[in-house]
């Protein structure tokens, strides 16, 4: 009986192992978006590490019970939803490319963008009508391709008559 249970311990052990070791790039990457922080080592755990780190573990946790489930896609809804509960620690921009959004808008965006969740997906996993996830994305992306934040716009140059002299 121990044999057993330890073997099926170890297969669970190896599956996951894999699973981590092949999704784990794209799932970090994405919680850096989430975190908006800059990409690259800061310490010994990043608060995308840690992101990460929990939602792997509840991945883990329920391992067994996924039954055809995909693990990256439940691992991707953990990560969201922890990163949804946790918004307030994330307000504050940190100067990742992401980092001018609001938590919000960068989970929208990471969602649909970089991880292209239908927009009914992304509603339903953050309880929020389609309509307000496409205003979101929409607004998030219109944001990205404007100007850097802090940089001013040059006024325009006032129209003048055809026949005027400058």
């Amino acid at each position: 009986m121990r044999e057993r249970r330890a073997a099926r311990e170890s297969r669970r052990a190896r599956e996951f192992a894999v699973f981590a070791a092949g999704a784990g790039g794209r799932l970090l990457r994405a919680a850096t978006l989430l975190t908006g922080e800059p990409p690259g080592p800061r310490g010994e755990h990043s608060a995308a590490e840690r992101l990460l780190t929990a939602a792997l573990a509840r991945t883990y946790a329920r391992w067994d019970r996924l039954r055809g489930e995909d693990p990256y896609d439940h691992t991707r809804r953990e990560l969201a939803a922890l990163f949804a509960h946790r918004a307030w620690l994330y307000r504050r921009p940190r100067g990742g490319l992401l980092g001018r959004l609001t938590p919000q808008e960068r989970l929208v965006l990471v969602l649909r963008l970089h991880e292209g969740v239908a927009e009914e997906q992304a509603a339903a996993a953050l309880g929020l009508p389609v309509e307000r996830v496409r205003a979101i994305c929409t607004r998030s992306v219109a944001l990205m391709r404007g100007r850097p934040s802090g940089t001013r716009r040059p006024r325009p140059e006032p129209r003048r008559a055809a026949g005027a002299a400058p």
